[in-house]
């Protein structure tokens, strides 16, 4: 008989059964398509060892006007600009004392009391929540302790609220913030208090607190997690563990300094994971459950903070806020993650957080310098033209985004506070109005308040509920709401900017869904793909089902859209059904018009420009350079491509397959590295492969051209056949051609 070719329709669908795609691809994970044919997809490494603290999202790159090359990096806990190979700590302070407005106390170190290896703060009105960072200066030894100056003089994170006036914090070694560890944290080497002292640091000391750290997983309404991040602490049952080399992330049985007033299903808060007692003996908590209420088991250290969450008998003593569910005492609020939006005025970086503050780092001052609020005047920015101080009118201090439009030099917020009260009022009114956008006056970043004179200006949307997204092209500014599409475009004085609708029936999925590339505008709605091109289409899907029935809707302002020009794709990576963090995508290549799916984990991902290459950050706390090598970091990567069921054209007749020539292209890779070929025969559409047959394909040279293994015998009999082609090994790139068959007809029995 003739050989048969296996001509596979390019892209993979999954909106039809496996049967019903013949000769098609319905299946596969780091495989991507070019010219019709799937090929592995390139590798990714570390673009550096240092690892930063939390989970990215947002991330912006750019080089100065003496040829450094920065990246913005922002996080749920800290803002970074990375030079060179170092992450530089520039998250901007909210509030900074005056000296020897903070006092310290401790008490000689009991192994039998853990909390007496605590160091408390008194700050009047501090503000703080646990977990939020505060840096200490100006401190002097306390008493004849072996508390030193250098071991005051750092930066902390805050691991207990007392009460509004008093905190804690768990002193150690000299360390900074680039001394991470990779499950995040700064590395901690305790310094145990030798001895008491009640008041002490003396008269200089100054605490400077950074803007509070934020959610990493996004909590609604009025059910758990609707309360205030860090929560209240007023009346709060607190102790410490008191188990020697602390509890792994599996321990039922914990032990307190001191149960009294835990009891048997009551909630208690180690970290941000929720547990749930199961029976109380003196100290000693039994039979407990772990990672509640959609929390995350973790390891907890030896005098860690304990609190009661959720107590049955004395509400009084409830933990109120981020893990709690709401009461009459409590908020109702929604809490959302911290994503960043950067742009560049220049050489410098305008950013904020969504839903917060507005943000200038001028290049000029060093990676050692923080970023400022753009409303305070020490940042002293001059005009370009005339050199002189300008002045601060109605500036932002809350939005939802910020950009920079770069054809016509002005900063733009969406979702944003109003004006000031008066044209001499240095900021905005605080009040967040989710469908505003105002302007400052061009090349005026602080200059917000219109006049005859500027060109500040403000417009409102009139369609949707909220701004989610915006962003620029070529020719305009693309404005998304919950609902609807809308082109701001600068038309001059004396109007600025105007608004025109382009499409009240639109979804968008969060808040980084959109890309553009060129002229077009592709985004990822709510059960949707779409692109702008002069009008808003929806895009044909052929894995849409799968995708949106795979998400985890909770957390889909995780979701974010980058470009990979190089290959003509537009890539979402999201958060499946049973992940609350992006461990899925989903890829449209917009040259081929096809799909493809897999799974790998990045929070943030940015096309190559200023690099060579595309970079993206992972959940393991790195930032990656992609499309290079072969490797998942240094590791084999595991790729494969899987057909729907191939037929004889008659359902009822049974097929013979004795032989398979392979036809692939080895790229950038050694000599016997190998492609596993298996196929399945199946009788009947719902049946698990009756037969099945493996195997190796390698490739044995490259000169002249690639050499491979020619043909394998093979002996499989059904009605249908399905055909896999995987990878394992670490060095092998490959490229699947036009396998071929021998194959005959075998009866009807």
């Amino acid at each position: 008989m003739p050989l048969t070719d296996l001509k596979f329709k390019p892209g993979i669908n999954k909106e039809t059964t496996p049967y019903s795609e013949d000769n098609g691809w319905v299946n596969c994970d780091k495989i991507r398509f070019r010219f019709g044919f799937p090929e592995k997809l390139n590798g990714w490494e570390k673009n550096s060892n240092n690892a930063f603290l939390g989970q990215c999202r947002g991330l912006n790159e750019w080089v100065s006007n003496n040829g450094t090359h920065y990246l913005g990096l922002g996080t749920e806990v800290k803002f970074y600009v990375k030079e060179g190979t170092a992450y530089k700590d520039v998250t901007p302070l909210r509030q900074t004392t005056s000296a020897g407005d903070v006092k310290f106390t401790c008490t000689t170190y009991n192994a039998n009391t853990p909390a007496t290896a605590f160091i408390t703060v008194t700050d009047a009105n501090h503000g703080a929540v646990v977990t939020d960072f505060v840096t200490f200066s100006g401190a002097a030894q306390l008493g004849s302790t072996n508390i030193t100056a250098s071991v005051l003089n750092q930066e902390y994170q805050i691991t207990e609220i007392v009460d509004g006036n008093n905190y804690k914090f768990l002193p150690r070694a000299l360390a900074t913030i680039q001394s991470i560890t990779v499950s995040g944290g700064l590395n901690e080497t305790p310094v145990r208090p030798n001895g008491s002292v009640s008041v002490g640091g003396g008269n200089s000391v100054v605490g400077a607190y950074q803007i509070g750290t934020a959610l990493n997983n996004a909590v609604f309404g009025t059910g758990w997690g609707a309360g205030l991040w860090g929560g209240t602490t007023d009346g709060a049952l607190t102790t410490t563990l008191n188990d020697p080399g602390g509890i792994s992330d599996s321990d039922t049985t914990i032990i307190l300094t001191n149960a009294t007033g835990f009891v048997a299903n009551d909630f208690i808060m180690i970290g941000t994971e929720l547990i749930k007692i199961g029976s109380v003996s003196t100290n000693t908590l039994s039979s407990c459950v772990r990672a509640q209420l959609g929390t995350s088991a973790a390891a907890h250290a030896d005098t860690s903070t304990v609190q009661l969450a959720v107590g049955n008998t004395n509400t009084s003593d409830d933990f109120i806020g981020w893990g709690d569910s709401i009461n009459s005492t409590s908020q109702t609020s929604t809490s959302n993650l911290r994503i960043w939006a950067q742009d560049n005025y220049g050489e410098d970086l305008i950013f904020n957080e969504r839903n917060g503050g507005v943000f200038y780092w001028d290049t000029t001052n060093g990676v050692n310098t923080r970023a400022k609020f753009l409303y305070d005047s020490t940042l002293a920015l001059r005009s370009p033209v005339t050199g002189n101080l300008l002045v601060l009118t109605s500036v932002p201090t809350v939005a939802l985004q910020v950009l920079m439009s770069d054809r016509d030099r002005h900063i733009i917020a969406f979702g944003v506070d109003g004006l000031g009260a008066n044209p001499s009022a240095t900021t905005g009114d605080g009040v967040l109005d989710s469908l505003l956008i105002r302007f400052c006056s061009q090349e005026d970043p602080v200059d917000w308040y219109p006049t005859a004179l500027n060109t500040s200006g403000d417009l409102r949307l009139s369609s949707g509920s909220t701004i989610v997204q915006a962003l620029e092209t070529r020719q305009q500014i693309l404005v998304f709401t919950d609902v609807s599409l809308h082109s701001m475009q600068y038309l001059g004085t004396p109007l600025t900017f105007g608004l025109s609708l382009i499409s009240e029936n639109i979804t968008i999925a969060s808040p980084k869904s959109a890309v553009a590339v060129g002229d077009n505008v592709f985004w990822m709605g709510t059960a949707e793909f779409y692109i702008f091109s002069g009008s808003v289409e929806r895009i044909p899907c052929t894995v849409r089902d799968f995708v949106f029935d795979n998400l985890n809707t909770s957390q889909s302002d995780k979701i974010v859209a980058g470009a990979n020009v190089s290959f003509a794709e537009v890539w979402w990576f999201y958060p499946s059904a049973n992940s609350t963090e992006n461990d899925s995508y989903v890829v449209y290549n917009y040259m081929e018009k096809l799909w493809f799916t897999g799974t790998l984990a990045r929070t943030a991902w940015l096309d190559r420009g200023v690099s060579q290459y595309p970079v993206a950050t992972g959940t393991d706390n790195f930032l990656f350079n992609q499309e290079i090598g072969a490797k998942d970091d240094g590791s084999a990567m595991t790729s494969f491509v899987e057909s729907g069921d191939m037929r004889m054209p008659s359902g009822n007749q049974f097929s013979f397959i004795s032989r398979v020539i392979p036809d692939v292209n080895f790229r950038e890779t050694v000599e016997t590295s190998a492609l596993s070929f298996v196929m399945e025969a199946k009788n009947f559409p719902g049946q698990v492969g009756q037969t099945s047959s493996t195997n190796a394909v390698t490739k044995t040279s490259s000169n002249p051209v690639d050499q491979y293994t020619t043909s394998y015998q093979t002996r499989l009999r059904g009605r249908s056949f399905t055909f896999k082609v995987s990878s394992t090994d670490e060095n092998i790139l490959w490229r699947l051609g036009v396998p071929r068959i021998d194959i005959r007809p075998d009866g009807k029995r």
